[in-house]
């Protein structure tokens, strides 16, 4: 028997994955604050979605085409006389409200869109499982490729121009790895809940972290023990799966918390 026939199995290497990019990249979304970008892209995905089905075509392809037109687009008009956070919440809710009345309209399709919204980790393919994978390391090599000019660009704007690196162009590779990460990320823990595994298991590393690549580490660790823990639990209290992974990650972010406090009060 091949191990990839139980669903469990697939559905673990699927988490596990999915939570190795996601961390990483969300120590970036954290220190660079962008975190209402990072849930704006994975609300913008339902309309990649609903333009993918419409079309016949990859999930995946949609999503990402529509989240990096998205990521442009911000790029583009942010220095325009937009305010960031403006910009954001017009194209994220815009683009949440076309692609359900896009779903709606769709007919001889038949779609779940519980399972978009929320995940549904329990019923990855192989084929699913496989593409996850490709968009994990795709994202993970993007990281170790560009991981010194995004520190610098992270840092400071001028610094990064002094260093020869265009803080534009490290923004992009940033967006381009946020939307494979939420393409990935749909069929674990569904599109409202993608932002929570990128941005929880990065805050609850900070703490405990002295340096950026400690703290990468860490919130993988921590991701990934969300994502295997949840799925865990999920199947012995039969609960939602992805809402499940992102309760055990919210729970590793308190009991960080209270263990710093402790540590600190100890200290003093």
């Amino acid at each position: 028997m091949d191990i990839l026939d139980s669903f469990l199995v697939r559905a673990a290497l699927a988490g596990f994955g999915v939570a190795l990019a996601a961390a990483p990249l969300g120590c970036f979304v954290v220190w660079r604050r962008m975190a209402y970008f990072g849930e704006a892209t994975a609300h913008a995905s339902i309309l990649g979605i609903a333009l993918a089905l419409s079309f016949s075509t990859s999930i995946f392809a949609g999503v990402l085409i529509i989240t990096l037109l998205m990521g442009w687009t911000v790029s583009t008009l942010s220095g325009r006389g937009y305010a960031m956070d403006t910009l954001l919440g017009v194209m994220a809710h815009s683009a949440l409200a076309i692609g359900l009345v896009a779903v709606s309209f769709l007919q001889g399709v038949r779609i779940d869109l519980m399972a978009y919204l929320f995940g549904d980790i329990l019923a990855v393919s192989r084929f699913d499982l496989l593409i996850v994978w490709i968009g994990v390391l795709l994202v993970l090599l993007l990281l170790w490729w560009r991981w010194s000019a995004l520190l610098t660009a992270t840092l400071s704007n001028d610094l990064a121009y002094a260093a020869g690196i265009d803080p534009r162009r490290e923004q992009m590779v940033l967006t381009i790895a946020l939307g494979v990460v939420v393409a990935v990320a749909i069929k674990v823990v569904g599109v409202l809940l993608i932002a929570a595994l990128l941005i929880i298991p990065a805050a609850a590393a900070r703490p405990f972290a002295g340096t950026p690549e400690r703290m990468a580490f860490i919130a993988a660790g921590i991701g990934a023990i969300s994502a295997m823990a949840g799925l865990q639990a999920a199947y012995i209290f039969d609960t939602p799966t992805g809402p499940t992974i992102v309760c055990v990650a919210a729970a590793c972010f308190v009991l960080g918390g209270l263990l710093n406090l402790l540590k600190g009060h100890v200290a003093g």
